[in-house]
């Protein structure tokens, strides 16, 4: 059994970022997305009960919360997705299971879900597909704008404060999440390791080893951190040739 959507937002931007994070996942399937809030009361009124519906607030002609009043009986779970914490309290008084304050990450995004849904009936907790190879954030860098990461180009993710710096082979790419929640996000792929406690990296870029510091293929220097120490070494221990010397 896999859990039906429908996502209701003007901006199509947003729409195509929570249909990467939708087809991210391996129980949830998309059956409709609407820019327009009219059509999706003209059509969901009449149309079939889904499991759920994500929907933005802030929208022409009416609002998310009007449009509510007209659908929430349509669906088992209703989810708001908004830029403005303001509406927090309407949201709630209309019954709303979740909301979700844009951006919000693909961790927040799955977690929520597994939340609302945490036994759905003959299939496991909601998990990432195994043939997914990228995620999106947010770029702080270009605008705020959703772009692609791939996981093979991955080189370390650094933590500064209340964002992270994502060091590619190509770009650095700033964004408004937590180190915890990317760790959540590559906890399937092996090849990544915490190295500090502000630090991940890909294990495969590593370039050089200097004592407790580890260059990587883009020039970036890492510190070993003291509590990630074993694990690291453990790993370059296996990936060196042992020679025999008389």
């Amino acid at each position: 059994m896999k859990l039906n959507c429908i996502v209701i937002d003007d901006d199509l931007h947003a729409i195509n970022g929570i249909k990467t994070y939708i087809n991210t996942l391996s129980n949830i399937e998309l059956v409709q997305s609407y820019t327009d809030p009219l059509a999706a009361l003209n059509e969901i009124t009449v149309g079939a009960e889904v499991d759920i519906i994500f929907m933005d607030v802030d929208m022409p002609m009416i609002s998310g919360i009007e449009l509510s009043k007209a659908i929430r009986h349509k669906t088992s779970k209703l989810i708001f997705t908004t830029s403005h914490s303001k509406y927090a309290y309407e949201a709630f008084e209309m019954n709303a299971n979740a909301y979700l304050l844009k951006p919000y990450t693909f961790a927040r995004f799955a977690e929520t879900i597994n939340r609302l849904f945490p036994h759905v009936p003959s299939t496991p907790q909601l998990t990432l597909k195994k043939e997914a190879d990228y995620f999106f954030v947010r770029n702080k860098n270009d605008k705020n704008t959703l772009i692609k990461v791939r996981y093979a180009d991955i080189v370390a993710i650094e933590s500064l404060q209340n964002y992270v710096r994502i060091f590619t082979l190509n770009e650095t790419i700033v964004s408004y999440i937590a180190l915890s929640e990317i760790k959540v996000i590559l906890k399937d792929y092996p090849n990544f390791a915490q190295a500090h406690r502000s630090f991940i990296i890909a294990k495969n870029f590593i370039e050089k080893v200097e004592g407790n510091t580890l260059k990587m293929i883009n020039n970036l220097t890492v510190n070993i951190g003291n509590s990630y120490k074993e694990d690291i070494q453990e790993y370059i221990k296996q990936k060196t040739i042992k020679t025999n010397r008389t």
